[in-house]
């Protein structure tokens, strides 16, 4: 007897992207716009732009982290 998967497998929706996050006074890899996550990975609609190798900024709730959404064009 085949176990059914739940609705939202059926449909391919994905839990997690595979982009990775970064926690708060990481330095940042790249240049670019990083956005806010919460704790469970849900978007906060809050987006910082931050240098290469500065630190990410203080987050305004614990366990937010954050996700880099759109990177620098130019070198």
């Amino acid at each position: 007897m085949a176990t059914a998967l739940p609705r939202f497998l059926q449909r391919g929706v994905r839990l997690m992207p595979n982009d990775p996050t970064y926690k708060p006074g990481q330095k940042a890899p790249r240049s670019g716009q990083y956005g806010i996550e919460g704790p469970r990975g849900g978007k906060t609609g809050v987006e910082r732009t931050v240098v290469k190798g500065e630190p990410l900024p203080p987050s305004e709730k614990t366990g937010q982290r954050y996700r880099l959404v759109d990177p620098t064009k130019h070198r």
